[in-house]
């Protein structure tokens, strides 16, 4: 599936990048070396986080998106430096269990 036919479904908004990815997995997690290690290149990346670090661990793990759960907000300074590192992200209100749950049901992993 694509990011945003998943976006579509689960009411998330893109606010930056490409939505037109495909997407292989989720992964959950804010604690970023831990994400580093266990997140799998085309994940979709759930977490809280919301400051410039985030695009660094998306960039070395080759996730297909980062989706800022729970309506945390984000910087447009984060945003525009997505932007340039062709990075997606997208933001929703929903928590990130839910999130992850629902994702990986729209995969066929559960």
């Amino acid at each position: 599936m694509t990011i945003k036919d998943i976006s579509e479904k689960l009411n998330m908004k893109l606010v930056a990048g490409d939505d037109t990815k495909e997407v292989t997995g989720v992964y959950a997690g804010d604690f970023l070396s831990w994400v580093m290690s266990h997140a799998c290149p085309g994940d979709m990346w759930v977490t809280v986080m919301n400051n410039i670090n985030i695009l660094a661990v998306a960039t070395l793990t080759d996730v297909s998106c980062i989706v800022i759960s729970e309506d945390s907000g984000i910087d447009e300074s984060v945003i525009e430096r997505a932007e340039i590192q062709d990075i997606t992200i997208l933001t929703c209100e929903s928590g990130t269990a839910e999130i992850v749950y629902k994702v990986a049901d729209l995969l066929g992993k559960i």
